[in-house]
């Protein structure tokens, strides 16, 4: 079965890594990109990149669903 988090309950946890997509992080965290720099999660749910290509850098911007139906030809 494949379920979607229900990332409203209290009790889930606040960090989830998607099977072949980002980690969704819930509440407040800080992330350091590969540069270094910090950044600030403003969202009650944020979502970071894990495949290594977003254009957004740190986070997710879907482009693993793209990588992933690619290597599925």
């Amino acid at each position: 079965m494949n379920e979607t988090p229900n990332l409203d309950h209290p009790d889930h946890p606040d960090i989830v890594l998607c099977p072949g997509g980002p980690m969704l992080l819930r509440g407040d965290h800080v992330i350091e990109d590969e540069d270094g720099n910090e950044h600030q999660t403003t969202r009650p749910v944020s979502a970071v990149c894990r495949c290594g290509k977003s254009q957004i850098k740190p986070w997710c911007d879907g482009t693993h669903k793209f990588l992933r139906k690619r290597s599925d030809d």
